[in-house]
């Protein structure tokens, strides 16, 4: 299968390893992937900001890049979450039938990692070997939004050498939410404070997620008061042990 890959401003600038991790993993099941350079932010800050004529362009601009793949892949909940559950609202809000349908027909093309790999491929064993103690979060996108249930813990638990421990209050938000945690720096802290906890208690030495926000987030918590565990994106573990 020809897949794009949805790389994410995140991912471009904070997190590459989790875009590369993507394409090492896609590329080792045998698909060809790709990454369209002209892609930009899928204007999801903008959206949930209220910016919403300027996330309607950013729709436009996605839309019109992707529209051509077969399917298209993303390491980020949240931004397949747009794509698929907000693009359409958006449309709406400027009066745009024309976006409106074009994001209709994009949506079920566009895919989270885990669940292209577990619902599309069929497949939870990538082959992958990791070992250590991990923790997943479930970020709040991928459990409210794309609701992926058990997919990442599947893979997770496919991996040889692995060890799932688990999270207290895991479904709990870690308090990034975006421009939430400018906004509301204090109640962020706070819920940032209650996730660290869990994740020190869990005696994990990964904390693994699907979201570089959330990852950033916890793990600048986790370096700012030197607790061990450190972070990887769902797919770095599912890229590792092999060339």
């Amino acid at each position: 299968m020809r897949v794009a890959l949805l790389a994410t401003c995140l991912a471009d600038t904070v997190m590459p390893a989790a875009a590369k991790a993507t394409v090492h993993v896609l590329e080792r099941l045998g698909h060809e992937v790709v990454f369209p350079t002209a892609q930009t932010c899928c204007g999801q800050m903008h959206a949930n900001t209220g910016y919403v004529p300027e996330a309607a362009d950013l729709a436009r601009r996605t839309i019109g890049i992707f529209r051509e793949y077969e399917a298209v892949v993303s390491p980020s909940a949240s931004c397949v979450g747009t794509i698929r559950e907000q693009y359409v609202h958006l449309a709406e809000e400027v009066g745009d039938e024309l976006l409106a349908s074009d994001a209709r027909a994009l949506a079920p093309k566009v895919f989270e990692l885990s669940e292209f790999l577990v619902d599309v491929l069929g497949v939870t064993d990538v082959g992958a070997q990791f070992r250590g103690k991990v923790a997943y979060h479930p970020t709040c996108h991928s459990l409210r939004v794309l609701r992926l249930g058990d997919k990442p813990e599947r893979l997770l638990g496919s991996v040889e050498g692995l060890e799932l421990v688990d999270l207290d209050d895991r479904t709990e938000c870690c308090g990034f939410g975006g421009t939430f945690s400018v906004k509301n720096a204090d109640t962020s802290a706070a819920m940032l404070a209650d996730k660290m906890a869990s994740v020190r208690a869990s005696g994990a030495e990964v904390l693994c997620a699907v979201d570089t926000s959330c990852l950033m987030h916890i793990g600048g918590g986790l370096r700012r008061t030197g607790s061990p565990p450190t972070i990887m994106h769902l797919a770095e573990i599912l890229a590792s042990g092999h060339p």
